[in-house]
Parts: C-alpha cells; sequence; structure tokens
C-alpha cells in the first residue's frame, strides 16, 4: 500500500479545528468566563418557517405510496433547476442541463478537479478559504498565489505566465472585499486568451450592496467559454446545517487542446459518484424562492452586525476593510504580533475569537478575520470589550 505523499504538505489541523481546540482548552481551564465567538463563517438566524413547511411537507410525501421518490436525478430535479434560473438566470440564458445540484459548493469545488489533469497549473487569490490551496496541495498541482493586500487594494494580479486554473471568490471569503465587474472582465479576458478555465465562488453573491460588482460570473462577456460558478444556499437562506447548493457548468465551455465539453464530462463524473440531493432537500431549496422577504431579512441581520463591527473597530483606531459586500471585517494587526499570537491575546484577555489571517494564506499574516454571523447582542458585546480593550492598551 502507498500513501499519496502530498498530504505530508498540508497543516496537521485544518484552520477551524485548530481555532476550536484553543477554544475548548481555554474553557477548561476558565469555565466562567464567557467566550463570543465572531470567527467562524457559520450562520446563527433560524431558517424561515416557509422553507421549514415545505421540508415537512416533502418528509410526509414519502411516507405515502402515491407521492413516495426513491433515486431521484443524479443532478438534481429539474423543478429546482428550473425554478434557480427563473429566479438568479433569467436573463442570462443558462440552460437547465449546464445546472448541477449538490449537498453545498464545498464538495463541488474539490471535486471538480478530477476533470483536470495533474500537471495543470493553478492561480489562487492569498489569502482565500483553505480548500481552494488545499485540495490542489493534495493532488500535487503547482500552485501560483496572488497576493491580495491593501497595498494592490485586493485585487490579484494574475501571473506572468499562462495558468490553466484560475481561482475567484467574489465577495471574497476571508477579506469581505470585492471585485466589480471592469476587474473581473480582465480576469475574463485572460482565461479566454490562455484557454484558462476560472472557478468562479459565488457563495456571498447575497450580500452584494454595490452597484458594480457583478452578482454571476456570467454578466460578464465571454464568461461561459471559460468559467464555471458555484453557488450555495448556505449564507443566503441558512443551509449550513441542511446542505445544498449547485454548480453551473456552461455547454459552451470547450477545453480547446481535447475538444472536450466539461459539461458532459462533470455530467458524467456526477452520474457516477452521487445518487444526488435528496428530494427532502431540494425542496427546501426551491422553498427559499418563496420565502425571499424572510430570507433578505436574515441577510440584513447579518449585515447590520458587520456595520457594527467595521463602525466599533474604527473608533477603536484600527485599519479595517470589507463589510461591505460580504458578512466579513479584515482586521489589520499591529506588526509586532503574529496572527495566532493576536488570536491568543484577545481570546485570553477579552474573550472573543476571531480567525487569524495566516490560516487563509501567506499574505493574511497580519490581518485578522472577523464574522458578522453571530447574533446582535453578542456582536455588540464583543465590540464593546474589544472598544475597551483598544482604549487600555
Amino acid at each position: 500500500m502507498f500513501i499519496n505523499e502530498n498530504f505530508f504538505a498540508l497543516n496537521d489541523n485544518y484552520l477551524f479545528t485548530e481555532i476550536e481546540r484553543r477554544v475548548n482548552e481555554f474553557k477548561r481551564k476558565n469555565p466562567d468566563k464567557s467566550v463570543i465567538k465572531l470567527g467562524i463563517g457559520d450562520v446563527s438566524r433560524p431558517i424561515p418557517k416557509i422553507i421549514v413547511n415545505e421540508i415537512k411537507k416533502a418528509a410526509d410525501e414519502m411516507a405515502d405510496i402515491k407521492t413516495f421518490r426513491g433515486y431521484g436525478p443524479e443532478t438534481g430535479y429539474d423543478f429546482l433547476k428550473s425554478t434557480i434560473i427563473e429566479n438568479e438566470y433569467h436573463n442570462l440564458n443558462i440552460d437547465i442541463s449546464e445546472i448541477f445540484i449538490s449537498d453545498g459548493i464545498a464538495a463541488d469545488i474539490g471535486n471538480i478537479l478530477e476533470l483536470f489533469a495533474q500537471n495543470n497549473t493553478v492561480a489562487i487569490c492569498d489569502p482565500v478559504y483553505p480548500e481552494y490551496r488545499d485540495t490542489n496541495m493534495m493532488n500535487g498541482r503547482k500552485i501560483f498565489f496572488m497576493p491580495c493586500v491593501a497595498e494592490n487594494n485586493f485585487v490579484p494580479q494574475l501571473p506572468n505566465e499562462k495558468i490553466d486554473l484560475i481561482y475567484i471568490c467574489n465577495p471574497n471569503n476571508p477579506t469581505g472585499t470585492s471585485l466589480n465587474k471592469s476587474q473581473m472582465q480582465k480576469i475574463v479576458d485572460y482565461a479566454v486568451e490562455n484557454n484558462s478555465v476560472i472557478l468562479y465562488d459565488g457563495a456571498y453573491e447575497k450580500f452584494i450592496c454595490s452597484d458594480n460588482v457583478p452578482h454571476s460570473v456570467y454578466e460578464l462577456d465571454n464568461a461561459k467559454k471559460c468559467a464555471i460558478e458555484f453557488r450555495s444556499f448556505s449564507k443566503s437562506a441558512g443551509f449550513t446545517g441542511i446542505r445544498c447548493g449547485y454548480t453551473i457548468v456552461p455547454n459552451d465551455l470547450i477545453c480547446n487542446k481535447s475538444h472536450v465539453s466539461l459539461n458532459k464530462l462533470w455530467n458524467r463524473r456526477q452520474s457516477t459518484k452521487t445518487n444526488g440531493v435528496s428530494y427532502i432537500i431540494q425542496r427546501a431549496a426551491q422553498a427559499v424562492y418563496q420565502a425571499k422577504k424572510e430570507c433578505a431579512a436574515n441577510i440584513k441581520y447579518y449585515m447590520d452586525n458587520v456595520k457594527v463591527i467595521y463602525n466599533g473597530l474604527k473608533e477603536a483606531g484600527y485599519e479595517v476593510y470589507g463589510g461591505i459586500d460580504a458578512p466579513y471585517i479584515w482586521l489589520k494587526i499591529p506588526n509586532e504580533f503574529s496572527g495566532w499570537q493576536w488570536f491568543d491575546m484577545w481570546l485570553e484577555k477579552i474573550g472573543v475569537v476571531g480567525t487569524p489571517g495566516i490560516g487563509f494564506g501567506k499574505s493574511g499574516e497580519q490581518y485578522f478575520r472577523l464574522s458578522s454571523f453571530g447574533n446582535k447582542e453578542n456582536t455588540l458585546e464583543a465590540i464593546n470589550r474589544i472598544k475597551n480593550f483598544a482604549l487600555q492598551n
């Protein structure tokens, strides 16, 4: 038996596993101290009742011989695909055959790499969601990191040499910043010219407030020739515990070297390796569009929290970024501290948990991510603690 030795290049612990370990150790030693978590990007608002009622209704259908369903279509039911097109892509000419329903985009972002040869080069923003980096390291691919820092306004600069796969998260996790249409069009133009594929993560699309930030990569000219888009119901509708998302692979996306349709390859892969998402969950996802008002209210709740965090940190004298089109704040920490030193200090001194930027990449070392997904009361208390601590130091 032989082991995939590429795993040895990974950190021993996943970023959020390490955070949880340190928090639990602190709680064990300090059981009387309260801890407020502004670190992990998990939602806290309950799922709208409209969606819950549809889950119950679909579950009841499974108990009736007349409406019982077994295996569903591997790529998703047409009722959900049609609803997605009508509500998300009605003016972008997306075909039902181009949508693939999944149990959340985290799996798809890693699994999509099976379509591409190991010797493809990859460009990844730095800092960025760790899965992009880790899944490619597991496959032994050559990675080019594109620093996204204050000095370049968090805009990735593509390498001079030809890149095969380009990961873009827009709005970005962890920086909370976004790329406008002009900036994204340049990346699309590069991809078309170089026969590259853009892997476009739109998990935070529903948080976009700026008029010039694209809600879909397919708003850009020629994007269907070069881009795969991932979308999720996790943050927009509170599905982190339910799990449903989708991936769009356009029929126009052809690998020029082998003249192969990536849509057909992905369809073949999904048909072989998955039995699809449960009928009950897909009915829940369809109901998201019946609960637009309630979902929008939850998003506003989180974005109100992000304003509290942003304004509070500014008042405390910190340099901060993000928080306009995304539920994350990117805090610049003093140069004399590492990210994990800052994490430990805040945890021990004020009981506030964030995420060290170094966990998202080398360029995140002097930054710290704060999430607005907590409840309002805890967010206000955390900012009061941070402001008081800053005044005393």
